[in-house]
């Protein structure tokens, strides 16, 4: 049956079939109703159901399109190596390795924090120039994360520029992006002239440059701001009171209240000391901080979780034998090495819980009621909006209604849902970082980043032993690796190599090129040069950077010789439009490795990504053909 439907439409009815496909899977794509994962299992079951009743054969009658070549790309090392990087970039992310590294760009950049964002693109940039992309796209997301944290922006502005800085820096340099390389080795191939390290530095830059002013300036306006999205943000502006106890070394003992306020603590507000059994109120006059005593604090949830999770000598003084350890190294006891210390757990989350109208807690002190020894979890602040609290924890009588910040084992915290005491805010959980971790995991990283980028062992080989190492070391448990390995990824991912696979075994990508040709023909240089990079560079959204790379550099080279040009612009052209994969999140793999961090969907690339490739197309078919004198 399948040979008579061929004979009625043709040798090409497989190709048209894949055009229609590649349409149909592209629009479902950008209708944000349809799930992704959808579409893409989709897509790939029709594809395999075609191709099994058309097959498409080699001369030996094999079909080219079976379903082993067709899942071929679920075993594809670029996918593996993006989700190796997204468990050890969240390893990152756990362990707050990064966080004091946002401090510091942030004071570069002074108060203007977009400065300090324009700063750390032109740098990834740069970086890319000289090192594989994915490695550098893995250092910069924690960085950007904590960035459009710090400056209460959503990360969905920062995610995507920074991917389209790293693909243009990829630009700059022949070793710049994998994609280069391949066009080198196409070139030699041909028997023509390589290129050499920085031949196309000069107009490299020139694209890169024009690039970073959309990408800074116009792309975060076109995104998308997802705050409150998935819980981010959500709880920032609620204020709690906490109870800290100094301890011994901390970098606020001897230091004196300015006004009422410690410099030392700018975004907490003190509002009652306790020194010695003594309650000392605002504006603290004449009193220097000693060690032991305690500060209620009013602050977010947000700065009450840094205080948490950073060394800055603060304890939760409701919790005695904290307190007497802290003490205790006033004779001379040092503080246990990393990872010792009993009271640091591998796994810690934060909740909120609400005091319901029936709770018999009313009236009571968290002290009287023995919370932290009945629940296994410790109070860390209490919310009560109708009045202000100026008193310790502990004194504090409870009432219906108040929210108290919970800190937990995450299994103890499941278990609150059973108190009829108290109300469980599902919304609220959120895990602590480990930082106990962080100096071991920054060591994965950079061993992961090294390897990666000297070429020492290839970057799947360095990924996927860097995220067996996070789980090893406990900066993730086997549940946080696997949440984050992204199912819209692993999905897209798989159907687009599939589609990719279908174009060239079917002829589709080949009769776009020629099509392309035979319709200029005639035409001059400077126009054949710009719509050859026009196609390539729409194709590469779609296809692999790869596959268009080794597709089009004997069709330029050709191109070039048939019009008396040097072949190297030709060749230029291959390498800059292979590059512009910033319209569809399948077009490059620092796509996909942005995607998650920034909760984009299909539809988000096309709008940011697809004017980015027109402006690179504008301003190469503009400067490329003077600078090499045509």
């Amino acid at each position: 049956m399948s040979a008579l439907v061929m004979d009625i439409f043709g040798p090409n009815f497989q190709m048209w079939l894949t055009y229609i496909i590649i349409l149909a899977a592209l629009i479902a794509y950008a209708i944000e109703d349809i799930p992704v994962e959808l579409t893409s299992l989709v897509t790939l079951g029709f594809i395999l159901v075609i191709f099994h009743i058309f097959p498409v054969l080699d001369a030996d009658g094999n079909n080219l399109l079976s379903p082993n070549t067709l899942l071929l790309g679920f075993a594809n090392t670029g996918l593996i190596t993006v989700l190796a990087l997204l468990i050890v970039g969240q390893g990152m992310v756990r362990t707050g390795v990064l966080e004091r590294g946002a401090q510091v760009l942030l004071k570069l950049g002074g108060k203007n924090t977009w400065v300090t964002i324009l700063v750390t693109l032109v740098v990834g940039m740069l970086i890319s120039s000289m090192l594989n992309n994915i490695p550098v796209v893995v250092i910069f997301i924690p960085i950007m994360q904590a960035l459009a944290a710090r400056i209460n922006k959503s990360a969905s502005k920062v995610m995507m520029p920074l991917s389209a800085a790293a693909v243009l820096g990829g630009m700059i340099t022949l070793i710049g992006s994998g994609t280069n390389l391949l066009v080198n080795s196409a070139l030699i191939q041909l028997g023509e002239t390589p290129f050499k390290f920085f031949d196309f530095t000069i107009p490299g830059l020139v694209l890169a440059s024009v690039g970073l002013i959309y990408v800074v300036f116009v792309m975060p306006r076109l995104l998308p701001d997802r705050t409150g999205e998935e819980g981010e943000n959500k709880h920032n502006g609620k204020h709690f009171i906490a109870q800290l106890t100094v301890a011994p070394g901390a970098k606020l003992v001897g230091k004196e209240a300015m006004g009422g306020f410690f410099k030392e603590l700018p975004n907490l507000t003190v509002r009652m000391i306790q020194h010695q059994g003594t309650n000392i109120l605002p504006p603290f006059e004449d009193h220097k901080i000693h060690p032991g005593d305690i500060l209620v604090v009013a602050a977010t949830r947000k700065i009450i979780t840094e205080v948490l999770t950073s060394n800055n000598g603060l304890l939760e003084p409701h919790h005695p034998e904290l307190v007497q350890k802290s003490l205790s190294s006033m004779e001379g006891t040092h503080a246990k090495e990393e990872g010792e210390e009993e009271t640091k757990t591998q796994d810690r989350m934060l909740v909120e819980v609400m005091l319901p109208p029936t709770t018999q807690l009313s009236g009571q002190t968290l002290q009287g009621i023995n919370f932290a020894e009945r629940s296994a979890c410790k109070v860390i602040g209490i919310q009560r909006r109708s009045r202000m609290i100026r008193a310790r924890m502990d004194d504090i009588r409870l009432q219906s209604g108040d929210v108290l910040l919970v800190q937990g084992h995450p299994s103890d915290i499941h278990n609150l849902r059973s108190n009829r005491d108290v109300i469980l805010l599902e919304w609220s959980k959120e895990e602590l970082p480990a930082v106990h971790h962080a100096r071991r995991a920054l060591t994965i990283f950079m061993g992961v980043v090294l390897l990666a980028g000297s070429g020492i062992l290839p970057t799947v080989t360095c990924a996927l032993i860097g995220a067996a190492a996070m789980v090893a070391i406990g900066a993730l448990n086997v549940r946080q690796a696997v949440r984050a390995v992204d199912s819209k990824i692993v999905t897209m991912v798989g159907a687009a190599l599939a589609l990719g696979s279908a174009m060239q075994a079917t002829g589709a990508a080949s009769f776009l090129a020629h099509g392309v040709v035979d319709a200029l023909d005639g035409a001059g240089p400077r126009t054949m040069l710009s719509a050859l990079f026009l196609l390539i560079a729409l194709l590469t959204n779609v296809l692999s950077t790869q596959t268009c790379a080794v597709l089009f550099t004997p069709i330029a080279v050709s191109m070039a010789h048939e019009l008396g040009v040097d072949p190297r612009a030709f060749a230029v052209a291959v390498v800059f439009a292979a590059n512009c994969a910033f319209a569809t999140p399948i077009g490059y793999q620092t796509n996909l490795l942005v995607m998650a961090p920034g909760r984009y969907s299909f539809k988000d690339f096309l709008i940011a990504g697809t004017p980015l490739v027109f402006i690179i197309w504008i301003v190469f078919s503009l400067f490329i053909p003077s600078f090499y004198g045509f």
